[in-house]
């Protein structure tokens, strides 16, 4: 079934971002990301773009079950999951249920600026952190980080501070289920890796 992906929605602030807010469908917690913030060591920004991934999806790693790259996926809610594309770029997940994860897309940057712009070799503050593989690099995430807690340094999640306009649509870069509505977005926002 078609779907609109130009309708925006008001996903409702999130309650207190606990294991019991990642312990759901991935959808559910990726619509309520946005606008949440994310800080890495005290520099980070607003999440402004997200992907929902479950164990029944043919798109997700935690499809044919767990492996020593996957495990964090069947980890904790609230735990990271960090792996690298194309051999070079590494990429944030969140876990929620046991094999679904978010995967962070982008983030408006807000907080330490100076460090983040320094390990993207000076690119523009749109630049910095529109993409997955952008985004760890510009907060420094590495493998390293792969099964740690959100709820402990250097992490740090915050709650939207109020309704944030979520639009809708298709994942990117995936060839399995490219169909389902599972990519979220913070409508307007000018730091979204692609438009919706």
């Amino acid at each position: 079934m078609p779907h609109d992906d130009s309708t925006a929605a008001i996903s409702p602030v999130p309650p207190d971002i606990d294991a019991h807010f990642f312990a759901r469908a991935p959808d559910a917690v990726a619509r309520e990301l946005i606008g949440a913030t994310l800080l890495y060591d005290g520099a980070g920004g607003v999440i402004v773009e997200t992907e929902a991934y479950h164990p029944a999806d043919p798109a997700s790693h935690s499809f044919r079950g767990p492996t020593p790259r996957n495990a964090a996926m069947f980890s904790e809610p609230g735990n990271v999951y960090v792996y690298r594309i194309y051999g070079m770029h590494w990429c944030l997940n969140f876990v929620c249920t046991p094999g679904s994860a978010v995967l962070i897309r982008a983030l408006e940057p807000t907080k330490g600026l100076d460090r983040m712009t320094d390990r993207r070799g000076g690119l523009a503050p749109r630049l910095l952190a529109s993409g997955p593989g952008r985004l760890c690099a510009a907060l420094g995430i590495t493998r390293d980080d792969d099964g740690r807690s959100l709820f402990s340094a250097p992490f740090e999640l915050i709650g939207a501070a109020g309704d944030q306009p979520v639009i809708v649509g298709p994942r990117i870069g995936i060839t399995k289920a490219v169909d389902e509505p599972l990519r979220f977005g913070l409508s307007g926002s000018a730091y979204l890796s692609r438009r919706f």
